[in-house]
């Protein structure tokens, strides 16, 4: 039976008629209920260890009592579950209503612990902590749709120095944990062997389940560790859970349990700074999660997210909390497992309430010893510097503002944390401030960016020049003539200058990254006659004239890092043997960048390996390379430029 053409759609069919019902995005979709529980038990899971351990180092450093530790850890729980809800499912414009679960945010640890010991310790600290909390929530969430204008002045060179300094700030918090806790409580003893092994065999177990294990059990590991050590603690009699039996089943948290809130303007102003801190941290986890889930996150989205955050920090000054932010580590979980629906996060937020409710659950907890919990800190904290470490690598360090903001940032925080009692040299209003690490390394991090990035005439980083001429920078690269563009950076490639030509039309450049990349990418989106031309420039590999200078500088610095200008007899024949290879089978040198090999044998062995290469990758093989050197030589342009630097690296690099 024959067929005829199908007709195109009519304006009513199916293919155009208007959507009647809308498709629900998966972040909206709703699981079935026990999917519900499952996912949403699971966050609280391995969300459970990082919750609760800021009321625990809180308590520990200002001298709570355990009563009024398990008091804080419900109310810790009770209100993550509430942040949770409003930040997952929203109202008005409050809650970006993506899978985002909150917690106390680790930013406020030290300040927080400096805010309580300076007003006293125990139910008096923490009642002026609550103080700058409440003023704190109310200025972020009045704040937040201004915020975004502000995200200039937050780069990664300033959010990586405070995650770094956070991470390594706490540290010490942890070692104390470790060793029994803070010196001159009972359970101090830095030489016992028990605390010792008990602290270690926590951040063993922790690294043996994410070695070992996959998917949900290592997003756990923390928890896994928590618990083994603590089991183990209990068999030998060293963790007591007396408390727990005391405690009671149900327990409603409070407003303003253990007092009015008192107001301090140098603990208010060491919060906000935590909460400006915190705003950053935020943005970047709404963004990671919007990539995740596949949603475009907009200016009103961060907002949104603010305003939530600011809600949240308010309410846990007056329920007896703290300040709150989006948890990374629950979007890598999202990531892992998948599961986008913001209902998920919703009801991880209920489960929370649930147990924050439940005093006997936060006995267990506040049972747990301080060295067990000081090895599992230790491996949470180190690992905030390492994201830290992370965040600075994308910071362009050939510009030496960078340098100096995060080495005074993180130098004036170490000197803080290690020497506390330097804030007794200061009036008691300035105390705060300079007796948290993490405050002033984060204040030293943004007003140095201000300084250095955004106030008076900046030339940029120096890009080139040599000992004893005035060095060029970048804003005065991008002010260049073409002559003068060429004549400066007309080096990096040997033969004809039409590379560095093309690479001048890319103008301006925004950092030296972006005019290394203006090379390489001219070179690229050649056509194949002009980079075979190109490549013909280049001479052979161990050549005499290469090592006479009649090659230029570069390819003498070049061939010099492996010594293949000083050849003996035989070396030199092989060497040549190999070019002429390469030179009859491709029809042009053989380049390789030797300095990414570092020794002649690696070389030789390179090139001929390369000899099994056909024509074509061949041809791409050469192009890598010489992009390669070319990266190396722009370094040596930046090297000639900043001498100091230079001179750092290369002892570095010796000492290595």
């Amino acid at each position: 039976m024959s067929r005829s053409p199908a007709s195109p759609p009519s304006p009513t069919s199916p293919a155009t008629a208007p959507r009647t019902r809308k498709i629900a995005h998966p972040v909206d979709e709703v699981p079935p209920i026990p999917k519900l529980a499952a996912y949403g038990l699971q966050h609280v899971m391995a969300f459970y260890a990082g919750a609760v351990i800021v009321p625990i180092l809180l308590a520990n450093a200002i001298g709570l009592s355990t009563p009024q530790l398990i008091a804080l850890i419900n109310a810790d729980l009770f209100t993550c579950g509430i942040a949770s809800i409003i930040q997952s499912v929203g109202f008005w414009k409050v809650g970006v209503r993506l899978p985002l679960l909150q917690g106390v945010t680790f930013t406020a640890v030290s300040p927080m612990i400096t805010i309580g010991l300076a007003a006293g310790g125990g139910t008096e600290g923490l009642v002026t902590i609550y103080g700058a909390v409440l003023v704190a929530g109310l200025a972020t969430f009045l704040v937040a749709p201004y915020f975004s204008q502000l995200i200039r002045f937050f780069p990664p060179v300033v959010t990586g120095s405070v995650i770094t300094i956070i991470g390594i700030a706490l540290l010490p918090v942890a070692a104390g944990d470790a060793v029994g806790g803070p010196a001159g409580t009972p359970g101090y003893a830095p030489g016992s062997g028990r605390n010792l092994l008990y602290a270690l065999g926590v951040l063993l177990a922790i690294v043996a389940v994410q070695r070992i294990f996959k998917g949900f059990l290592a997003t756990i590991a923390v928890l896994v560790g928590l618990v083994l050590g603590t089991l183990v603690a209990w068999l030998l009699g060293d963790a007591q859970f007396g408390a727990v039996n005391d405690a009671a089943w149900v327990g409603a948290t409070t407003p303003f349990h253990f007092g009015w809130p008192k107001f301090s303007i140098a603990a208010i102003i060491s919060m906000l700074v935590v909460m400006a801190i915190t705003a950053v941290e935020t943005t970047g986890d709404v963004f990671a999660t919007g990539e995740i889930v596949e949603k475009r996150i907009v200016k009103d989205d961060i907002a949104r997210a603010l305003r939530a955050d600011g809600l949240a920090t308010f309410i846990g000054g007056v329920f007896n909390s703290f300040p709150y932010t989006c948890f990374a580590e629950n979007v890598g979980l999202v990531r892992l497992t998948w599961v986008r629906s913001r209902w998920v996060v919703a009801t991880a937020g209920g489960i929370m309430i649930v147990i924050g409710l439940l005093p006997k659950i936060g006995a267990v907890v506040a049972s747990i010893p301080s060295p067990v919990l000081g090895g599992a800190a230790l491996a949470m904290f180190a690992t905030v510097a390492v994201v830290g470490v992370q965040t600075l690598s994308r910071v362009d360090f050939n510009d030496h503002r960078n340098i100096v903001i995060v080495g005074t940032s993180i130098g004036l925080a170490i000197y803080v944390t290690v020497e506390p009692g330097v804030s007794q040299a200061v009036p008691s209003w300035a105390g705060i401030l300079l007796g948290s690490g993490i405050t002033l390394g984060s204040l030293s991090a943004i007003l140095l960016n201000v300084v250095f990035h955004h106030v008076g005439k900046s030339f940029g980083p120096a890009v080139a020049g040599r000992p004893g001429t005035e060095s060029v920078r970048l804003d005065q690269v991008n002010d260049m003539t073409r002559d003068q563009f060429v004549g400066t950076f007309g080096r990096l490639f040997q033969g004809p200058s039409w590379v560095a030509e093309r690479a001048y039309d890319r103008k301006p450049f925004t950092d030296t990254d972006a005019l290394c990349h203006a090379f390489i990418d001219a070179m690229f989106a050649a056509d194949r006659d002009e980079q075979l031309a190109l490549m013909s420039f280049y001479p052979d590999l161990g050549a005499d004239t290469v090592g006479e200078g009649e090659q230029g500088a570069e390819s003498l610095a070049d061939q010099s890092a492996a010594g293949l200008t000083r050849l003996s007899d035989e070396d030199h024949a092989e060497f040549g043997e190999l070019a002429a290879a390469h030179r009859e089978r491709y029809g042009v040198p053989l380049i390789i960048s030797v300095r990414d090999h570092g020794r002649r044998a690696a070389v030789l062995e390179a090139g001929w390996e390369r000899m099994d290469n056909s024509p074509g990758q061949e041809h791409a093989a050469t192009l890598i390379e010489m992009a390669r050197i070319a990266r190396h030589r722009f370094a040596d342009l930046i090297a000639e430029a900043n001498p100091i630097q230079s001179a750092r690296t290369r002892r570095f690099d010796q000492l290595g």
